[in-house]
């Protein structure tokens, strides 16, 4: 996506938000909303966090999720946007095995227990950049083959810039879906980080320039780990 674009996308689209809702598993979606995935406070506006600091950039959750998925470590796992990832900006998933003897319903996913298994970043065009996320309707990731079995939060974040000329403008669309992995390894996901607590409002991956054009962008955050 070229410069004309991202205003394009900012002047036609400001007020077209979003939100995850269903997940998919092995190439198949949830038939219904709110399933796996717990639902976000934004449920009927679809807004975003705009408040780094705010426990709401965890999961944005209003209630725990109805069911829980089972994935097998190393397949894909999905998102599924309604309607579409309608602003540009890069997408991150993160995820937060649950104490043994937790309940995952219940469990809120506070502390340093996030890792950033995942992120489809901006790539550099010429002298612009391609969004690879933007109008996708689904997003999504491989779980890495060495995560631990167990009870997960797996956590979609995408930041929109569309309006982050200046810090607290960027647009964050979240949500959690719960998740028991299987068929894992014995990997030590890291570094682990906590939510909110991983980003500053300054970091420079949460405000853009539309002149001049960044030359570098990256998304905030801790490492990807890879497994």
């Amino acid at each position: 996506m070229k410069l004309l674009s991202l205003l394009l996308a900012a002047s036609a689209g400001v007020e077209a938000h979003y939100r995850f809702s269903k997940i998919v598993v092995d190439g198949v979606a949830e038939a219904k909303e709110w399933g796996a995935v717990r639902q976000t406070k934004s449920y009927q506006g679809n807004q975003g966090v705009t408040d780094i600091n705010s426990v709401d950039l965890r999961c944005h959750q209003m209630r725990s999720g109805t069911t829980t998925a089972t994935v097998v470590a190393g397949e894909k796992l999905g998102f599924v946007a309604n309607a579409q990832v309608t602003h540009f900006g890069p997408v991150s998933f993160y995820m937060a095995r649950a104490p043994d003897s937790a309940d995952l319903n219940t469990w809120d996913g506070s502390g340093q227990v996030w890792a950033k298994v995942a992120v489809i970043d901006a790539v550099k065009s010429g002298s612009g950049w391609e969004w690879p996320a933007y109008n996708k309707q689904i997003v999504d990731f491989t779980i890495p083959k060495s995560i631990p079995d167990g009870k997960y939060l797996v956590r979609v974040e995408s930041i929109a810039l569309h309006q982050a000329q200046s810090a607290g403008g960027a647009q964050i669309y979240v949500s959690c879906a719960q998740v028991q992995v299987t068929g894992g390894g014995s990997g030590t996901p890291s570094p682990l980080v906590s939510i909110p607590g991983a980003y500053r409002a300054n970091d420079p991956g949460l405000i853009w320039s539309y002149y001049p054009v960044k030359t570098q962008y990256t998304a905030p955050g801790p490492k990807v780990w890879e497994g």
